[in-house]
C-alpha cells in the first residue's frame, strides 16, 4: 500500500521518542513530502518560532511512493522555518535516504527541541535510538559518514547529516546524504546545527508493499528500455545537469558577473567533462544523471567520493563570479560538500559581494585583503572556507546577500538577486518570463522547480505541450510572453510539480523534463497503493499542499508585496542575444502575478480564499 502508517516524533529537549499512527484518509489526503511536512509545522509551531528556536519542528518526510521500486521516484522533503527566509523552509533530495526511512518502518520524523549536547539518530526497522555525537561534531561529511557506518558496524546505513556549516548555523546550511544528495536551499542545515542534531543514520530491511509489484516491474522495465531513446532524458544520462551550461549560454541567459551578463565567453572550459568519471544515480532511477569529478593535478585533488559540480554550480560559483576555471570550481563544490554548503547562495552571496567591491561599495578593508573581483579565482577556496568557519567577513556572508546588503548600505540593493531573502538559482526570467513567475510566486524564496520550464512549451511539438495535454496544455506560448497563456501553464504544472514532490517523483525523470509520460505515473500510483485513483485527486493533493505552504506563509507574516522580482530583472542584459533590451516589464508582470492568484483562488493580500481552503478540505486551517 506504500506506506507504513507510522510517523517518528522525537523531542530532543527530552529525549522522548513516540510514534503516531495514521490510517487511510490521511494519507489519501496529505499523500506524503511537503504535504504531510506541512500539515506538521502548521499544526505544531506558531507565528513567532524562532528559526533557530528549540520551538521550530523540523520535518523529514519521503513521498507516497518513495520506497518503492518504481523509476526516478527516490526523494524526500526536509521543511521548517526557514533562518535564511524566516518563511516557509522546503527542500527535496534524491539519494537512497528517504527510501531507506520507508524500509525502516516510517513514513516521517517530526523532531522538537534541542538537545544540550550533540546526538545522532539510529534508526532500524523501527527501533529508534538517540545516541550521543560528541566524537563526530566538527567532523566533515566523509568522516561522519564512514564513522557512523563503522560505530554501528553497517555499511549499509544511510546517512543524512551536517557537516561544520550546518554545526556553525551559516544560514543557508544544507543537509546531504550519500556525501552528494543535498536538501539544498532555505538553510535547513542550520536548523539541524541549532538542534545540536548531527546525523539521522537509518537502516531498513522491509520494503513498503505494493498492491500489483508486477505492474511496477513492468513499468520500471519500460523505463530502462526507452531511457536511451528519448531526447533530454538520454542528455541527462550522457552529460547529467552540467550539459545546460552550453545551451543556456548559447540561449543568452547563462548568469554571469552576478546576472549582469547572459553570455561567458568561457562556457565550454565550464562545460568541459576532461574529469568527469562515470556518473551515479539515485535508488531504482534508469535515468542516473549525477555527475561524478576526480581531479588529481598540482595542488588541486578532488574525491570522487563528493559527486562533482551539478549545472547550478558550475553558474553559481563558475560564470556569475566571473570564473572559468573547472578545477576550482570543482574544487569549491567538494569543499560545500564536505560542509554542506549550498553551492547557489554561496555563489551568489560571493558575486554580490564581488559586483559591490567593483562598484566601489566595499574594500579590502571590509573583505580581509581579499580583492573581489569577478574572474578573481584565488579569492573563492579562501572564501568557502571562511564563510563555513564564519570567520571575519566570511561571518557576513553566511548570513546570505540580503543581510550583507543591509551592511553594505542602500547603494548595494540594486545589485540583489533574491526572492524572499533567499537567492535566485541560476535561470534568468529576462530570456523566460514563466521562470520569473516561479520566483515570485514560490513560498521558499527564489525557486526554479516551483512549475515546469517554458522552452518545453514554446512549440506545438514541444515536449510539455505533447506530454501536458491531459492536464489541458494543448496550445504553445512564448518564452517572454507574460499573458493569460503563460499564466495558466505556470498555473496548472505548479499544480503538477506538486504533486510530484507529494508522490516523492524527480523532476529528471518525467515528463516535461525527461521521459516517463503521466499515464505511467499514474499506473504507478494504482499499482503501488491499490486505489481507485486518477490524476484529479493526485493535482488536488498538489494544490492543497500549495495551499497549506500558503497559509504557513501568511501565518510568519509574508503577504503579497513578498511576490515580487528584484529589480535588476527589469534592466537589460548587457550581452548576448537579448543584450541591450528590456524583455520584462514591470507592469505587465504585476498583472501576471496577480492573475496568478485569481486563477489559484488566493485573496489580492496572498492569502488562500476561505471557499477554497473549504474545496481543499482545509477548513480547519481557520479554526
Amino acid at each position: 500500500m506504500s506506506y507504513n502508517g507510522k510517523i517518528l516524533k522525537v523531542n530532543l529537549s527530552s529525549a522522548e521518542v513516540e510514534i503516531e499512527k495514521k490510517e487511510e484518509d490521511f494519507y489519501r489526503r496529505y499523500f506524503g513530502g511537503h504535504g504531510i511536512g506541512l500539515y506538521y509545522l502548521l499544526n505544531e509551531s506558531g507565528e513567532e518560532t524562532d528559526p533557530l528556536g528549540p520551538d521550530n519542528p523540523l520535518v523529514f518526510a519521503p513521498g507516497l511512493l518513495t520506497g518503492q521500486r518504481i523509476p526516478a521516484v527516490p526523494r524526500y522533503i526536509v521543511m521548517a522555518k526557514s533562518p535564511l527566509t524566516n518563511a516557509l523552509g522546503k527542500s527535496e533530495a534524491g539519494g537512497w535516504w528517504g527510501p531507506e526511512l520507508k524500509k525502516a518502518g516510517f513514513d516521517a520524523i517530526v523532531i522538537t527541541g534541542a538537545s544540550p549536547k550533540p546526538v545522532y539518530l539510529w534508526i532500524k526497522d523501527g527501533q529508534v535510538e538517540i545516541r550521543d555525537a560528541t566524537h563526530l561534531w566538527g567532523r566533515e561529511t566523509g568522516e561522519t559518514q564512514d564513522g557512523i557506518r563503522e560505530e554501528l558496524d553497517d555499511k549499509r546505513i544511510q546517512v543524512a547529516q551536517i557537516g561544520p556549516a550546518g554545526e556553525n548555523q551559516v544560514l543557508y546550511a544544507n543537509i546531504v546524504n550519500n556525501l552528494a544528495h543535498f536538501n539544498g536551499r532555505n538553510g535547513l542545515g542550520a536548523v539541524m546545527g541549532a538542534k545540536n542534531l548531527k546525523a539521522i543514520a537509518v537502516r531498513g530491511t522491509a520494503a513498503p508493499e505494493a498492491e500489483n509489484a508486477e505492474q511496477l516491474k513492468e513499468i520500471f522495465s519500460w523505463a530502462v528500455d526507452n531511457i536511451s531513446e528519448h531526447p533530454l532524458g538520454s542528455m541527462l544520462h550522457k552529460h547529467g545537469t552540467p550539459g545546460g551550461i552550453k545551451t543556456v549560454n548559447a540561449q543568452g541567459g547563462l548568469p554571469t558577473n552576478n546576472f549582469a551578463l547572459g553570455v561567458c565567453d568561457d562556457a565550454e572550459e565550464l562545460a568541459s567533462e576532461q574529469y568527469s568519471l562515470k556518473p551515479k544515480g539515485c535508488y531504482a532511477c534508469p535515468v542516473v544523471c549525477k555527475r561524478v569529478v576526480e581531479i588529481n593535478e598540482g595542488e588541486i585533488k578532488v574525491d570522487r567520493r563528493y559527486g562533482g559540480p551539478e549545472y547550478e554550480t558550475l553558474a553559481a560559483i563558475g560564470s556569475n563570479c566571473g570564473i572559468s576555471d573547472l578545477k576550482i570550481v570543482a574544487k569549491a563544490n567538494e569543499l560545500c560538500n564536505r560542509y554542506t554548503l549550498d553551492t547557489i547562495s554561496l555563489g551568489m552571496t560571493i558575486s554580490f559581494a564581488m559586483r559591490c567591491f567593483e562598484e566601489g561599495i566595499i574594500g579590502t578593508e571590509d573583505t580581509d585583503g581579499l580583492e573581489l573581483k569577478f574572474g578573481n579565482k584565488e579569492v573563492i577556496l579562501p572564501l568557502v572556507e571562511k564563510i563555513a568557519r564564519r570567520e571575519g567577513f566570511g561571518d557576513l556572508l553566511s548570513r546570505g546577500s540580503r543581510r550583507a546588503a543591509e551592511v553594505f548600505g542602500p547603494e548595494s540593493e540594486k545589485f540583489l538577486v533574491e526572492v524572499k531573502g533567499q537567492e535566485a538559482p541560476m535561470h534568468d526570467p529576462r530570456i523566460k518570463s514563466g521562470l520569473g513567475l516561479q520566483y515570485a510566486l514560490s513560498v521558499n524564496g527564489a525557486d526554479h522547480w516551483y512549475a515546469q520550464h517554458d522552452p518545453f512549451f514554446a512549440t506545438a511539438d514541444g515536449f510539455g505541450v505533447i506530454e501536458m495535454s491531459a492536464l489541458g496544455i494543448t496550445e504553445p506560448v512564448e518564452p517572454l510572453d507574460t499573458g493569460a497563456s503563460k499564466v495558466r501553464m505556470i498555473f496548472y504544472t505548479s499544480l503538477l510539480n506538486s504533486a510530484y514532490d507529494v508522490l516523492g517523483v524527480c523532476m529528471f525523470g518525467y515528463v516535461a523534463r525527461s521521459l516517463i509520460p503521466l499515464d505511467k505515473l499514474a499506473a504507478a500510483v494504482k499499482a503501488a497503493t491499490g486505489w481507485n485513483t486518477s490524476w484529479w485527486e493526485m493535482i488536488k493533493a498538489g494544490e492543497r499542499a500549495l495551499a497549506m505552504a500558503r497559509e504557513y506563509n501568511r501565518r510568519q507574516g509574508l503577504a503579497a508585496a513578498d511576490d515580487r522580482l528584484p529589480r535588476l530583472f527589469y534592466s537589460f542584459l548587457e550581452k548576448g542575444p537579448f543584450g541591450g533590451k528590456i524583455t520584462l516589464e514591470k507592469e505587465q508582470f504585476e498583472a501576471a502575478v496577480a492573475l496568478y492568484y485569481g486563477m489559484a483562488g488566493w485573496t489580492a493580500e496572498g492569502g488562500v480564499t476561505e471557499s477554497k481552503l473549504e474545496e481543499l478540505g482545509l477548513a480547519w486551517l481557520n479554526q
